[in-house]
């Protein structure tokens, strides 16, 4: 019987594995406890997920060093999101979504992504609507980002410390994913949406207008230069790369069938270019949860999967526990010559915490109790220094 479990419990690892795909793998996960920002835990800290959907909890703190901000007052806080990721995007065949002010996406180490926009407009009338890069830049940090007055930290343009923009010889990485479940790449792809030819800098297809006057809106002049508005620039198909919404249907390595994708756009001195991430309204079908006022704090209401990372899948802790199944009493046992003070935390299906123990050392049995416990699947995951490892454990009655 117990090699039926181990088989089972092979087959059931191997499954999960295979059906990780990059919007699952793509974040960078904090194994470590580092803290970034006011010793804020940077980057991403949990990836869950079901064969629907991935939760994504961050602080909304890069791992990189931002700020100082100048002539922005605001500081940076601990946003505690769980933004939920569609695992399968759609066409919206229907009336677009408009993105949005405040987070549109997220960014894969956990920072928000914002629109061109600063929420403002010319005296107000929503006609010509003010460019962020323009009005905001001058508060940018070196990373090209800034705190919101509720301390968000994002980045409205390509977020310049999130991966190497020099490297124009290299394929850009995923480095965000928008809410409708597509994913956002950095400036650079390959030539052919096929998935071939060199690798180029993808151009964005919004040319800057040449006008000098601006019907309802102020004439182009010192104060408003050409480029302070969001509708100084006009889109001409086949200018550049990229439609309207600033993405294209290609072949990644990532998605080798195919996928609508976004990217951040930069030019030739990797400055910013507009519209900078993607535009006006997403291609897909937007969930519920993450857009609008209050919005980032998904309830998980789904059995998932915790994801382990490359870097903890590489130092397993070397860990039997037993009975499994079990009805009454679970024990574990760490193999010795392991590192010492290791925590154990009994995990549901839902990701809850319902049992931890702090301070366990190698060569010695501990036990949990488990008689109040319905019948179920459950999760035993151990850590320490940066290295954990995730048990399946079967509850029965």
């Amino acid at each position: 019987m117990k090699k039926i479990y181990i088989l089972f419990a092979l087959y059931f690892h191997l499954a999960v594995a295979f059906s990780q795909g990059p919007e699952v793998t793509s974040w960078i996960v904090n194994t470590t406890g580092a803290t970034g920002y006011n010793g804020i835990p940077s980057n991403v800290q949990q990836v869950q997920y079901s064969t629907n959907n991935v939760y994504v909890s961050a602080t909304c703190i890069p791992g990189y060093n931002i700020g100082p901000w100048q002539g922005n007052p605001n500081t940076p806080t601990n946003q505690n999101f769980v933004y939920k990721i569609t695992r399968n995007p759609v066409q919206n065949t229907s009336t677009p979504t408009n993105v949005g002010l405040g987070h549109i996406g997220v960014w894969t180490n956990g920072v928000s992504i914002y629109n061109v926009s600063d929420g403002m407009s010319y005296n107000n009338q929503g006609v010509w609507n003010r460019n962020a890069y323009f009005w905001e830049g001058a508060s940018f940090d070196s990373c090209l980002g800034h705190p919101a007055p509720n301390g968000e930290y994002h980045h409205h343009v390509s977020p310049a410390c999130l991966y190497d923009e020099n490297d124009s010889n290299a394929l850009s990485p995923i480095i965000g994913y928008a809410f409708d479940g597509f994913p956002v790449y950095g400036a650079y792809g390959y030539t052919n949406v096929n998935g071939t030819g060199p690798i180029k800098k993808m151009k964005s297809s919004y040319v800057l207008s040449t006008a000098t006057t601006r019907v309802n809106g102020p004439a182009v002049n010192a104060t408003y230069p050409a480029g302070c508005f969001m509708e100084d620039y006009n889109y001409s198909a086949g200018t550049g790369d990229l439609d309207q919404r600033n993405g294209r249907f290609c072949v990644t390595p990532e998605y080798p069938a195919g996928i609508y994708a976004y990217f951040a756009t930069i030019d030739a001195p990797l400055t910013p270019s507009f519209p900078y991430t993607f535009y006006k309204t997403y291609y897909g079908v937007v969930q519920t949860g993450n857009t609008g006022p209050g919005s980032g704090h998904n309830a998980i209401s789904e059995p998932v999967i915790i994801y382990t990372s490359i870097h903890e899948q590489e130092q397993k802790i070397d860990v039997d526990i037993f009975p499994n199944p079990a009805s009454n009493y679970l024990t574990l046992y760490v193999q010795p010559g392991f590192q010492n003070n290791i925590k154990a935390t009994l995990i549901n299906a839902l990701g809850q915490e319902l049992r931890s123990q702090k301070n366990i050392q190698p060569a010695i049995q501990y036990s949990f109790d488990i008689t109040d416990l319905p019948q179920g699947i459950y999760f035993l995951k151990l850590e320490t220094n940066g290295v954990s490892s995730m048990k399946k454990v079967v509850v029965t009655k």
